[in-house]
């Protein structure tokens, strides 16, 4: 809860810093009328008087507030809106990237120092390296503008491929590195070779002994990754114009659109949080030696 606090008391007031404001850009609006919109919404008062009301409708009402941008619109259904379609972008990404790059992990642990191992860390250094709007556009350009296997819209039908392509990408490749890494050093440990001298087969041991303690790393990534994947698809919804609560966001923060930007930036840190909290749980799950306190 500090966390949450700390976040929207750090939002609510350097939102309210920078220059301008939801109805600086409107046209043909005189200053008695831009006032009288202020004092609708109460930015007329006090800025410290504005965060107090503000907590007070959250914690007892659990209110966000209307849209000062999208007239007749509340925050809490803009964000209802984009969340249920970042949620499904973002889980199916995070899926198959995990997924993908636990399988690209192990073969490049037994392949060790091999051209497979060589190649598929090349491949997933490359993807870290390069950033998902260069990487959508790209995606973007080549299967549905010059191929056209897929539409460029992801409101379209199908138009969800290119999107979850490119999300998931990097999650993959950190997650074959991560996995890699942590594989490798528990293939050295004693009670692998112990089991490998009892004559278990290797597939038993990569799976059952191996594999269940080398992928700790990964729920520590796991957990963030889900929360950020999901309300941080920022560029790659505006890329394949994606309905989400990314692309809700950015443009908020273009539109000065105060409650949206506070709105959404309280769900992603409660994800976070709550995400956090989740791998922690699952440390425990998959290895009953760590204790939870």
């Amino acid at each position: 809860m500090l966390t949450i606090f700390i976040v929207i008391t750090a939002t609510f007031f350097i939102m309210h810093i920078v220059p301008g404001g939801p109805f600086t850009g409107e046209k043909a609006v005189s200053e008695s009328v831009q006032a009288a919109m202020e004092a609708k919404y109460g930015l007329d008062k006090p800025l410290i008087v504005q965060y107090g009301t503000y907590l007070h409708d959250l914690i007892f009402n659990f209110d966000l507030g209307p849209s000062l941008k999208q007239k007749g619109r509340e925050v809490t259904e803009i964000i209802a809106d984009g969340f249920a379609v970042s949620a499904k972008l973002g889980l199916v990404a995070a899926a198959w990237g995990c997924l993908v790059g636990i399988i690209l992990g192990c073969i490049a642990a037994i392949k060790r120092n091999t051209f497979v191992d060589r190649l598929i860390m090349v491949i997933s250094t490359a993807f870290i390296s390069m950033p998902s709007f260069i990487v959508g556009s790209l995606l973007l350009m080549i299967f549905a503008c010059n191929l056209g296997w897929f539409p460029a819209n992801g409101a379209d039908s199908g138009g969800m491929f290119l999107p979850v392509l490119t999300l998931g990408l990097v999650p993959m490749a950190n997650i074959t590195r991560l996995t890699r890494s942590s594989m490798l050093e528990v293939l050295g440990q004693g009670y692998i070779r112990t089991a490998k001298a009892k004559g278990i087969a290797s597939n038993k041991i990569l799976f059952s002994h191996a594999l269940k303690n080398a992928i700790i790393p990964d729920i520590t990534y796991f957990g963030p990754l889900i929360a950020s994947i999901v309300t941080g698809s920022l560029v790659v919804e505006q890329i394949f114009a994606v309905p989400g609560i990314g692309r809700a966001f950015v443009q908020s923060i273009v539109n000065r659109d105060y409650t949206v930007v506070m709105g959404t930036t309280i769900v992603l840190a409660c994800l976070v949080v709550i995400m956090n909290l989740l791998s922690d749980i699952l440390y425990k799950a998959v290895d009953p030696r760590i204790e939870l306190k």
